[in-house]
C-alpha cells in the first residue's frame, strides 16, 4: 500500500481484522468472509506498538503465540528462534521498555510472525530501522513470500517497495486510484525522474533548463534530478 499520510492505508489493514468496520464492501480471504478463527493465522504488525512494556520479550512472544492458540512448548520454540534471528537472543529476558526504538520494531515483528501466519499485514514494517535492520527484515519478507505466503505491508520508501513488492496499490481518500504489476506500473508511466552527477559547478546549467527537481551541491559534487516527460 502507498500512498500519503491519511489516505486510509492504516483503516483498510484495520478492517482486515475487524478492528474497524467498513461503511461498505467486505474482506475477504480465499473468497470467504474473514472471521475470528480465520484471522488466528493472520499477524498484524500495527505501526503504532501493541507490545507490554513491562514484559520480557520472551514471556512476550509466548503469550502472543499462545493468543494465536499455539501450545506452550511450540510458542516457545518459535520466540527463541525469532529473537535468535533478529538479533536479540541474548535479551530474551530483557523486558521490551529496555530497548531502543529500531529493537523495539523487531520484537513487533517477532509478534506478528510467532504462530507462523499464511497472511502477514504490515504497517509501516520498516520504520525506524537502521540499514542492518531493513536488510533482515527484507530477507523475511522474501523468504515468506517464496513459502507462498501472502505478504502485505505500507510504505513510504519508494525503493524497498520497489525492490520488495510484486504489486502495489495507491490509496488516496479512502480509494484505490492505481494498482498493478510494479514492472508494468513503471513501463506505462509517461514519466522518467533523471539523476545526473557532476563534479563541475553546474549552477548556470541548473538555471537553464526546465523540470528541475532539486540540486544538491556537498564538497564540491553537485547532483541535479529532473523530471522530464
Amino acid at each position: 500500500f502507498l500512498g500519503p499520510n491519511g489516505a486510509g492505508k492504516t483503516t483498510a489493514m484495520r478492517a482486515v481484522f475487524g478492528l474497524i468496520h467498513p461503511d461498505s464492501g467486505q474482506v475477504l480471504w480465499e473468497g470467504r468472509p474473514v472471521e475470528k478463527d480465520t484471522a488466528t493465522r493472520f499477524g498484524y504488525m500495527p505501526e503504532q506498538r501493541g507490545l507490554y512494556p513491562k514484559m520480557r520479550l520472551h514471556d512476550l512472544l509466548v503469550y502472543m503465540g499462545r493468543l494465536h492458540r499455539m501450545s506452550k512448548g511450540d510458542a516457545a520454540a518459535s520466540a527463541d528462534s525469532w529473537l535468535e534471528r533478529l538479533g536479540l537472543g541474548e535479551r530474551a529476558t530483557d523486558r521490551v521498555e529496555a530497548l531502543s526504538h529500531g529493537n523495539q520494531q523487531r520484537v513487533q515483528l517477532a509478534a506478528a510472525l510467532v504462530h507462523d501466519p499464511d497472511v502477514m499485514i504490515l504497517d509501516e514494517p520498516f520504520s525506524g530501522l537502521d540499514p542492518i535492520a531493513v536488510d533482515t527484515m527484507s530477507g523475511i519478507l522474501r523468504e515468506a513470500a517464496a513459502q507462498g505466503k501472502a505478504v502485505v505491508f505500507s510504505s513510504h520508501q519508494l525503493d524497498l517497495v520497489e525492490d520488495l513488492c510484486e504489486e502495489v496499490a495507491i490509496i488516496n481518500q479512502g480509494r484505490v486510484v492505481v494498482e498493478g504489476d510494479v514492472k508494468q506500473l513503471k513501463e506505462a508511466s509517461p514519466y522518467r525522474r533523471l539523476e545526473i552527477d557532476f563534479d563541475a559547478d553546474i549552477g548556470d546549467l541548473a538555471g537553464a533548463l526546465d523540470g528541475v527537481h532539486d540540486l544538491v551541491s556537498f564538497n564540491g559534487h553537485h547532483q541535479l534530478t529532473i523530471d522530464a516527460n
